[in-house]
């Protein structure tokens, strides 16, 4: 195989629009902020409505009041969130596609230039410099494929696989009332310190869980990951139990 032919092939890997995991069962498709959204969705969800709620107990709120707040901050805090990441999901995307439309001007106006930029980068990854140089001219020839080789390489942007901002709003406003709702269950069916710490309870379990899954998921210690949002998550409550109890007082 010629060193053309070869480097051929090695630039249409890299600019494929998304990665092919055919080759590699073992890898998970990360990208698009899937992922991302449902875990920061649920854990958000969880922490916050569960803190909320032992604030509210701890100031010597009727249980309905709690149940009320519980199920409110629940609906309000997934719209939010989903309304929060639709937003910023559309205006990345838009921001994307800006760069890539004058790095594509950049590209016809002075394609020289750029074709030795992205020969230097390709040097950068271990290339020779015939190699490196034979790439970015096979690379150059299509400038709509180029541009998105040049948005990888120069700025990290994978402008093939951009999130989708209604999924991702999606996602998050369903882990999020998931997450949210779980604290308040108890108060659906008992009142007072029982229920109190019912959800606490319950928050403990539902955080051990996701640390668990997401250590899993990472590879990395699962008990340590769980440790950890369990952590997060009594540090949370404990900070508005203490200001419930102050307020509730100060307020009697």
């Amino acid at each position: 195989m010629s060193i053309v032919a070869r480097d051929r092939t090695i630039v249409e890997v890299v600019a494929k629009k998304t990665l092919e995991h055919e080759g590699h069962p073992d890898h998970r498709a990360l990208a698009g902020g899937s992922a991302r959204a449902g875990v920061f969705g649920f854990s958000d969800g969880l922490v916050s409505n569960v803190s909320l709620i032992i604030g509210f107990a701890a100031g010597g709120a009727d249980s309905s009041v709690v149940r009320l707040a519980g199920i409110a901050a629940a609906v309000a805090g997934a719209a939010s969130m989903a309304a929060g990441e639709w937003v910023s999901i559309s205006a990345q995307n838009d921001l994307i596609k800006r760069e890539m439309s004058l790095e594509l001007r950049e590209l016809k106006l002075h394609p020289e230039a750029e074709t030795s930029e992205l020969a230097a980068m390709y040097r950068q990854h271990g290339m020779s410099r015939e190699q490196a140089a034979a790439s970015a001219k096979e690379v150059m020839r299509d400038p709509e494929r180029a541009v998105i080789v040049h948005a990888r390489e120069e700025f990290g942007l994978d402008a093939g696989n951009l999130p989708n901002p209604i999924q991702i709003g999606l996602i998050s406003l369903l882990t999020f009332l998931a997450g949210a709702m779980l604290p308040v269950v108890p108060w659906i069916f008992s009142s007072g310190n029982s229920a109190k710490y019912a959800s606490v309870i319950v928050a403990i379990i539902a955080a051990a869980v996701a640390g668990y899954a997401i250590g899993q998921q990472a590879e990395r210690s699962k008990i340590s990951s769980a440790a950890r949002q369990v952590a997060i998550m009594l540090l949370a409550v404990g900070v508005t139990y203490v200001i419930g109890r102050l307020v509730g007082v100060s307020i009697n």
